[in-house]
């Protein structure tokens, strides 16, 4: 997407202030609240090319609406989910990621063009409430 637009840097700046894993809807809101007059179709359709571009990482949620994750120089981290609730955790890696896809694509013999870390689990709050 070769189009920087005005409402584009507004996404890019909401996405970048947010660690919670934000839905492409609670982006179009405080993009909206920032400029009254962006569409929501602006927001999915820059959303798109931000994660075309490997700015964005788009994060599937089983039981959700998809996640977005903004691609910065924080430490390398991973995804973990909550299988029942949705909720996503950041943690930390220690190892060689690239070696593991290094390792991956010599077992396999694809061409990785993507990879990223994410594991699936139940978190403690909905393991408590017996969800």
């Amino acid at each position: 997407m070769k189009n920087y637009s005005k409402q584009r840097e507004e996404i890019i700046e909401v996405i970048k202030k947010l660690y919670n894993h934000p839905t492409a809807e609670e982006i179009y809101f405080l993009t909206k609240q920032k400029d009254p007059a962006v569409s929501r179709s602006t927001v999915y359709r820059n959303l798109n090319g931000l994660v075309q571009e490997r700015m964005v990482t788009q994060i599937a949620v089983s039981n959700g609406p998809d996640r977005y994750d903004y691609i910065h120089n924080r430490e390398k981290h991973g995804h973990a989910i909550c299988k029942k609730c949705g909720q996503i955790y950041d943690f930390l890696y220690d190892f060689n990621f690239e070696k593991v896809t290094r390792s991956i694509e010599k077992q396999t013999g694809l061409d990785m063009a993507e990879s990223e870390i994410m594991v699936r689990g139940i978190c403690q709050s909905c393991k408590k409430s017996g969800n």
